[in-house]
């Protein structure tokens, strides 16, 4: 037994050397930067050799870890060997399973030894790491396959990154209200308008949230990084990733509804919004093209990329809830001609009497590529015991139909994803069986009822200098609009009661032969796409083509005013 316990013990410090040396030859790599790849080190390197101490290599008590990176373990193993009051009792012919057995059964959970994990030191920038795990479709078993991004995908996140946007500072919250907030009777509203499109519903402005529709739909854009890494792989030729990216902005988009339960503002015929965002790499522009029915185009162009959307959203009031039908086509072309067409899921917001409000999204979304990949999405509709809610999950399939990745996550919190067609539930996984594509901001902590979060406070701000540029039909103009965020809500009320006046001649202005100004519809019932002139005419400061369509109007021509 000595001669055994001896031959031991020379085994675990030659086992602890070769521990020692290999963590200083990963730090030797982290300083350098260099890929852990290249450093020729394989597992077989580290691995307990397959005799007497293989099972006390997973013994609890002894400190040792099922991840063969641990560094100390080994030593903390080998002090817990020599220290436990078992070492003498085990005997020579007992089977390596009775003793980790027996080690298992004695040992209490006050006597687990912590140890640490060098792939920590992986977590430096220079050592992004990124886990993807596939399942075997034969036998079902899952392999979990560790490696760190490759050349390509570094070279994909400096390209990106060394693309330095201007920092510009925006507020961080709404100006604090003027007035205290009066409720309204939900139910001498309910009564008189269930059934009804809500659109043609005259709501007091308690309903509403300080931005329009216009507005909103910037919103989709919070997360554009995701489209200037889509461009980035696709440039270098990985359409994988780019569709992947994609799918994840896509989901992106509902994020900032979470919480928001009250209504934008509905655009006037022929208001607009712009978003000169030089800090995000992009400019935003839109504009309400039709009354009836409502339609709201906009177009954005990035870096590298363009995206516009056409959108018309088919409310329903039904008591409880109100259902959100959106009708319309969102496209997104990158320079090198590949695109990408899909459309939204139905929104529906309950409880508008009793219990908590809440909003969900359900229903499926097929991201049409026209090259190799495509996407199919779907929302998992809420249900009233459900313990997981806002689950979206999918898959990228190939020309041939073949499923090549797997996509899971929340549209209120992030995305992953994992190579093949994995038929497992996405509580199934794990940060070590997927890929992150995006994850979502959290919201500010200054929250108001409209729980507007950090991007969305920005969309209605009118920084110095700003409103002398604008035309005037840019929402950041509107007096109602203006009078909520500030808190002046008789007034807001009142400006709200005159423009609606004027939104109802709007249908007889669209019939008299009224066409948009920035947009022009493809065919009778094509696209909305933008024909250009807006930033060259907002260089110019020209605008008088533009009416004052929030200035006070004839009753009778529904034209405006003369202001002197």
């Amino acid at each position: 037994m000595l001669s055994e316990f001896n031959e031991l013990q020379g085994q675990l410090k030659i086992l602890c050397q070769e521990r020692l040396n290999l963590l200083d030859t990963i730090r030797q790599l982290e300083a350098a930067n260099i890929e852990p790849e290249a450093s020729a080190i394989h597992d077989g390197e580290y691995q307990l050799t397959k005799n007497g101490f293989s099972s006390l290599g997973r013994a609890k008590y002894s400190g040792w870890c099922n991840d063969h990176t641990c560094t100390n373990c080994c030593l903390r193993g080998s002090n817990a060997i020599l220290s436990s009051p078992n070492f003498g009792k085990c005997s020579t012919t007992e089977s390596s399973d009775d003793i980790e057995k027996q080690e298992l059964e004695e040992v209490s959970d006050e006597d687990e030894i912590s140890y640490y994990d060098t792939r920590e030191y992986f977590t430096e920038p220079g050592f992004r790491c990124g886990s993807i795990g596939t399942l075997d479709q034969v036998n079902g078993s899952k392999e979990a396959n560790t490696e760190c991004i490759d050349m390509e995908n570094i070279s994909i996140e400096k390209a990106i990154n060394s693309f330095r946007y201007p920092h510009i500072v925006r507020r961080k919250k709404l100006p604090d209200p003027v007035e205290k907030e009066k409720g309204v009777s939900l139910w001498s509203m309910i009564k008189d308008n269930v059934g009804k499109d809500l659109t043609r519903v005259c709501l007091p402005v308690y309903f509403n949230e300080p931005i329009s529709s216009l507005q909103k739909c910037f919103e989709d854009l919070e997360y554009s990084y995701l489209l200037d890494r889509a461009y980035e792989y696709g440039k270098s030729g990985n359409s994988l990733l780019r569709a992947l990216n994609v799918a994840a902005f896509a989901v992106s988009g509902y994020a900032s509804s979470e919480g928001r339960h009250c209504k934008p503002f509905n655009p006037l015929l022929g208001e607009t919004y712009e978003a000169d965002f030089p800090d995000k790499g992009l400019r935003f522009f839109s504009e309400k093209v039709s009354h009836h029915p409502t339609v709201v185009a906009c177009h954005c162009e990035g870096r590298g990329w363009k995206f516009w959307a056409d959108s018309n959203i088919r409310s329903k009031f039904w008591g409880r809830s109100i259902q959100l039908d959106p009708v319309g086509v969102l496209t997104l072309q990158f320079d090198d001609g590949e695109t990408f067409h899909w459309s939204k899921v139905t929104t529906t917001i309950y409880n508008l009497i009793l219990g908590k409000i809440y909003c969900d999204h359900h229903g499926n979304m097929d991201i049409r590529g026209n090259r190799q990949y495509s996407i199919r999405l779907k929302f998992k509709e809420q249900t009233i015991l459900d313990r997981n809610p806002h689950q979206v999950n999918g898959f990228v399939e190939d020309l041939r139909g073949k499923k090549v990745a797997t996509l899971f996550g929340k549209w209120d919190d992030s995305m992953y994803y994992v190579n093949g067609d994995v038929n497992v539930k996405p509580k199934g996984f794990n940060s070590s069986d997927s890929t992150l594509l995006w994850k979502r901001v959290m919201p500010p902590t200054n929250l108001t009822r409209y729980n507007l979060t950090s991007f969305a406070i920005t969309l209605n701000e009118l920084t110095p200098g700003l409103k002398e540029k604008l035309p005037p039909t840019d929402s950041r103009l509107r007096p109602d609009q203006r009078h909520l965020e500030n808190g002046e809500y008789e007034k807001a009320n009142m400006e709200k009661q005159r423009l609606e006046k004027r939104q109802r001649m709007s249908r007889k202005i669209q019939e008299s032969g009224w066409k948009p100004k920035w947009f022009h519809q493809e065919g009778e019932n094509g696209t909305f796409r933008y024909i250009g002139g807006y930033w060259e005419t907002r260089a110019q400061g020209k605008w008088d083509g533009c009416p004052d369509i929030f200035g006070e109007f004839n009753e009778v021509t529904g034209e405006p005013l003369d202001a002197s």
